[in-house]
């Protein structure tokens, strides 16, 4: 393991940084991020020491289409966990540059009131095309601000794509955010939201038809629980879907803000050593297979098989062969490369 400019090993550097996050340093926590969001020599070093130190945390994840209001509703969250004197962290996942892999959004100041708060940290990560996706990068950050100190967490998604699944296996508690007179109970359906929901919430309360969507929401989810039953009468073995609670807020004015809050401390309570402990399981399955993967394909770059793993990639390429064939390959290769 190679030293850097300033002389110490990265494991050195790592566990400096780790104890000045633990001591509140918000600069040595911001760079232990940066670490793990772009998978530096530092980040093996620090999530080693940290993460045994984390698991305390609530992570809540808030999804939903595009135009509901989450950052809206994350800034609302944030006042009334502050009001309580509790610190909270925000990692919010914007979608990443197709050119630097940075995120898109990252420049935007997200939440200035709470800028000079050092109760509150507030991280934009870009939603990387690495192996796991977002529960692996948010699983990561999360583990770092938990072992900081952070009590609460809000997962804040873009509200694009796989994300908005994606984001129920890194949340012990997944809230997913509908506006009014949007046919978002549609999207809803199609994105397989309403599978993951732990809570629903019909933000912009104040706009006409947001009880009629909320009632809207309520029948498709009693629906959907009935259809769980076999119809035999036995009752079917797949997972039975959750039956969420659907709560009403206006984010920019505060109501219903205290009772999402308050249901938010509920379901923390509710499912301790439940399902919270199978989302904490998937989010560990994300993270260690996202590393293997990473490791892998490391293995297949280092010189003695760059050249062979390159010429196998072009074959693909060229359509000369296939995608699954080319896996084997390099599995197969790397089963040699292994064997004494």
């Amino acid at each position: 393991m190679g030293g850097s400019a300033d002389g110490l090993e990265p494991a050195t550097r790592a566990h400096d940084l780790v104890a000045a996050a633990r001591a509140g340093d918000r600069r040595a926590l911001a760079r232990l991020l940066t670490a793990v969001e772009n998978r530096t020599a530092l980040a093996e070093p620090a999530l080693r020491e940290l993460y045994p130190q984390a698991g305390a945390a609530h992570v809540v994840g808030i999804t939903g289409p595009p135009g509901a209001g989450k950052s809206t509703l994350v800034a609302a969250l944030i006042g009334e966990v502050r009001k309580a004197g509790r610190a909270v962290a925000v990692v919010a996942v914007d979608p990443s540059s197709p050119i630097t892999g940075g995120a898109l959004l990252g420049d935007r100041v997200r939440m200035q009131s709470y800028a000079g708060d050092r109760d509150v940290f507030i991280r934009s990560m870009a939603a990387r095309g690495h192996a796991g996706g977002l529960a692996s990068t948010t699983g990561a950050a999360t583990a770092v601000l938990d072992a900081a100190g952070f009590d609460l967490i809000l997962v804040e998604t873009v509200g694009t794509g796989q994300s908005e699944v994606e984001v129920a296996a890194a949340a012990d508690t997944t809230v997913v955010l509908e506006a009014p007179e949007m046919g978002d109970e549609v999207q809803a359906i199609k994105a397989g939201l309403l599978e993951v929901a732990d809570l629903v919430v019909v933000n912009k309360g104040d706009k006409p038809g947001a009880q009629r969507t909320a009632a809207q929401l309520r029948a498709m989810l009693v629906a959907g629980g009935s259809r769980a039953v076999g119809a035999d009468g036995g009752g079917s073995k797949r997972p039975r879907p959750k039956r969420p609670e659907v709560m009403i807020t206006t984010a920019s004015t505060g109501e219903g803000v205290p009772e999402l809050l308050a249901a938010l401390d509920r379901h923390r309570s509710a499912v301790a050593g439940g399902p919270t402990a199978a989302a904490r399981l998937a989010r560990a399955d994300a993270l260690v297979w996202a590393i293997v993967a990473d490791r892998l394909r490391g293995r297949l770059h280092e010189p003695r098989l760059a050249a062979s793993t390159g010429e196998t990639l072009s074959r693909v390429a060229a359509h000369r062969l296939d995608p699954y064939a080319a896996a084997d390959e390099l599995l197969a290769r790397l089963r040699s490369d292994l064997d004494p």
